[in-house]
């Protein structure tokens, strides 16, 4: 089966630490991003919430944290799960921007 590409915004390579917490039954699962774009991420865990879990998404980077309201849009299991972002503060959409602007000259560097 081939997957077509449906992402709104390019993604770019972003390593951090991130928590993924699904509200209702209050479970945390500490994981690890490995790609970041204005839109979700992707997270390396081996036991990924099934998709359409709704969840909120905590990444620490350095000294700057963000948090999203987010859902689970795929799931694989013992690699990951893609999160789409739902519902973004004003401060941690100012700390995704900085992100992504930063990954994005990190890109532009390595091409040279």
């Amino acid at each position: 089966m081939e997957y077509k590409e449906r992402r709104r915004s390019p993604r770019y390579p972003f390593i951090a630490s991130a928590e993924l917490i699904e509200e209702k039954a209050d479970v945390r699962i500490a994981s690890r991003v490995s790609e970041l774009s204005a839109n979700g991420c992707y997270l390396d865990m081996m036991n990924p919430f099934p998709k359409g879990t709704l969840v909120l998404v905590k990444i620490l980077a350095g000294e700057d944290f963000f948090q999203a309201k987010s859902k689970v849009v795929y799931s694989q299991m013992n690699m990951g799960a893609g999160v789409g972002f739902l519902e973004i503060d004003k401060d941690s959409q100012v700390v995704l921007e900085r992100w992504m602007d930063e990954a994005e000259k990190e890109v532009q560097k390595q091409k040279g």
